[in-house]
């Protein structure tokens, strides 16, 4: 079987992996690219956190929409889910907790990281979908086994938005606080199809309070 994503590469920034407070892996979208997704780390402007950023091959993680058939992004989708786990396996096996491990993609990232969330659910330190949501044509189950037990989850998104429905991102919202998750959902009316301020700065927060959480100061 076609492995598309297997052998694409990742890029890096932050402190060494070990010194690390926390290890956040990002998601880009359709088109774009590993070093777009590292200049959101750049953002973020938190210096003890550890940035992982796989690129797809041809700078898109599966060819259709993401509310597409499942079989029609095939052997893509499952390369880009298994692509995640690969690193977050990696990571495991580095010695990090799954509580240190934060999850961000922006929209075809976005949804590959909420998809891979909810099929994989363990303690992640944080999942961020910034405009996408779960996988799959209206009518998809959902029946997902296992807990996210408090995992925090921030989704934004605009809406309108050309490629993402609002009812999707809803339903992303609905379905992953029903596997335990706390999920916070803000709609921007009106914004394009981008990352704003205001998803930085909530983004921002929530994994300072991871860092503070481990090292005792919360």
């Amino acid at each position: 079987m076609t492995i598309p994503h297997a052998d694409q590469p990742v890029m890096t920034a932050g402190p060494d992996l070990k010194h690390a407070d926390l290890v956040l892996i990002l998601m880009h979208g359709r088109g774009g690219s590993a070093e777009d997704m590292l200049g959101l780390h750049h953002a973020l402007g938190l210096e003890t956190v550890f940035a992982l950023a796989p690129e797809a091959a041809g700078n898109t993680w599966y060819p259709n929409s993401f509310l597409a058939p499942l079989e029609s992004n095939q052997p893509y989708l499952d390369s880009a889910l298994q692509r995640i786990d690969t690193i977050v396996n990696d990571l495991i096996k580095a010695g990090i907790p799954t509580d240190r491990i934060a999850l961000l993609g922006f929209s075809q990232g976005a949804c590959l990281t909420l998809e891979f969330v909810a099929r994989h659910p363990r303690r992640y330190g944080a999942a961020i979908g910034l405009t996408g949501g779960l996988i799959g044509p209206p009518g998809t189950p959902r029946n997902y086994p296992g807990s996210l037990a408090d995992v925090p989850v921030f989704l934004g998104t605009s809406d309108p938005d050309p490629h993402v429905p609002f009812g999707r991102v809803k339903e992303t919202k609905d379905v992953l606080s029903r596997m335990g998750a706390v999920v916070e959902l803000r709609r921007y009316p009106g914004m394009p199809h981008t990352i704003n301020q205001d998803e930085l700065d909530a983004v921002r927060e929530l994994l300072k309070h991871n860092i503070e959480v481990h090292h005792g100061r919360k």
